[in-house]
């Protein structure tokens, strides 16, 4: 079969490779002037660094498979991701850890005497089924803890109030009874030495694979192939005939410094006067290297417009509502299959975003053997 994949992301990239494998010929485009979607990385010119161009991306997870088929394109270093948050004048570590509770509250308390201490004198136990990501938070944390790491963060992240988000947003971020500062706690961590656009150069380099970049998609062009994967935003492939979901973007404001500017890699500003969510140091991605000069991003979070990057979807109930009626146009349509984060409309980690590709693969292959249709979702979107 002729295949055509629309974008050079991991999702494209490693369906396009198993593809290429069992013997089918692979067109990749990407309106880019590059391979790797947001995970691209690059040496910075003035610095030397290795930047991540479109915001910091740490490698995680407990996917034995996915961690072994990463490592089989690039080496990997242990990296332990330790985040730090100003609040009100005052640096804590996050993911909320024992050191925090303490130094928030001004205690010494052991583990059991701090968690003892956040439920009963912080946490609303009268939510018992927290439906919001405020709900969530006030039900876990409590109000001071809450408003000082989540509430402005959440709200200059999002564009929203954090009453308006699902608690499932702030079911990814743990509190701790212990000094774990460690952010993530999969079994595999980790950062790739020369950065993650080798990752998927490597899982490019095939021959039944051609990469065509500053390559925007069109219908005519799809009927040329047997079937498309479309990883681009689901209703653009509909040319937003429904209107446009929601998406939130980044805006990046470059600070060039001589030495460390923070001592760490990601510092977040949960204070809702500070218009940015964080500012990451990129040099301290690699702590094996050392690099005297430094480069620094601040974030700003907003609302996508018709010309932006889209980063990450809303899903508020909006989304959602018109997400459905996409889902129908998608599963009616024929000869083309939709992926990754864009494509499904979800928040999607990179090793989510392999392992579903490697799965979306595998089952257009054993679908196509067997004569069947292939489907336009291999994965639950709602």
């Amino acid at each position: 079969m002729n295949i055509l994949i629309v974008g050079a992301g991991f999702s494209g990239a490693v369906i396009g490779r198993e593809l290429a494998e069992a013997g089918h010929k692979v067109d990749i485009i990407d309106s880019r002037e590059h391979i790797a979607g947001n995970c691209y990385t690059e040496r910075d010119k003035k610095t030397n660094v290795m930047v991540h161009s479109y915001g910091p991306h740490i490698f995680h997870t407990d996917n034995e498979e996915v961690w072994n088929y990463v490592n089989a394109h690039t080496e990997f270093m242990p990296y332990t991701n330790r985040v730090k948050s100003t609040s009100k004048g005052s640096v804590y570590s996050l993911p909320i850890n024992l050191h925090t509770i303490n130094q928030f509250f001004n205690k010494t308390m052991n583990p059991e005497e701090a968690e003892k201490f956040i439920i009963e004198e912080q946490a609303d136990t009268s939510i018992t089924e927290p439906l919001t990501f405020e709900d969530q938070a006030m039900r876990f944390v409590g109000k001071d803890l809450y408003e000082a790491f989540f509430e402005g963060y959440t709200k200059k992240q999002w564009g929203c109030e954090p009453s308006e988000l699902p608690a499932s947003i702030l079911k990814r971020l743990p509190v701790r009874f212990n000094y774990n500062d460690n952010y993530f706690f999969h079994k595999y961590q980790g950062m790739p030495v020369e950065g993650y656009t080798p990752i998927v150069l490597s899982i490019l380099d095939h021959e039944n694979i051609t990469v065509t970049l500053n390559q925007d998609f069109s219908q005519d062009l799809a009927e040329h192939y047997d079937h498309v994967f479309f990883s681009g935003p689901l209703d653009g492939y509909f040319n937003y005939q429904l209107g446009r979901l929601g998406y939130r973007t980044l805006d990046f404001e470059r600070i060039d410094y001589e030495g460390d500017y923070q001592g760490c890699a990601v510092m977040n500003y949960g204070d809702l006067e500070v218009p940015y969510t964080r500012i990451a140091e990129h040099k301290h991605f690699t702590p094996w290297e050392q690099h005297e000069k430094s480069v620094c991003f601040k974030e700003f979070s907003r609302s996508c417009g018709e010309n932006d990057i889209p980063y990450y979807p809303i899903r508020l109930v909006k989304e959602k509502e018109m997400l459905a009626k996409y889902i129908k146009l998608a599963e009616a349509s024929q000869k083309v299959t939709f992926v990754g984060r864009l494509g499904t409309y979800r928040y999607l980690d990179m090793d989510v975003t392999i392992a579903e590709a490697l799965s979306t693969a595998r089952e257009f292959l054993k679908d196509i053997s067997t004569g069947n249709n292939p489907k336009s979702f291999y994965v639950e979107v709602l």
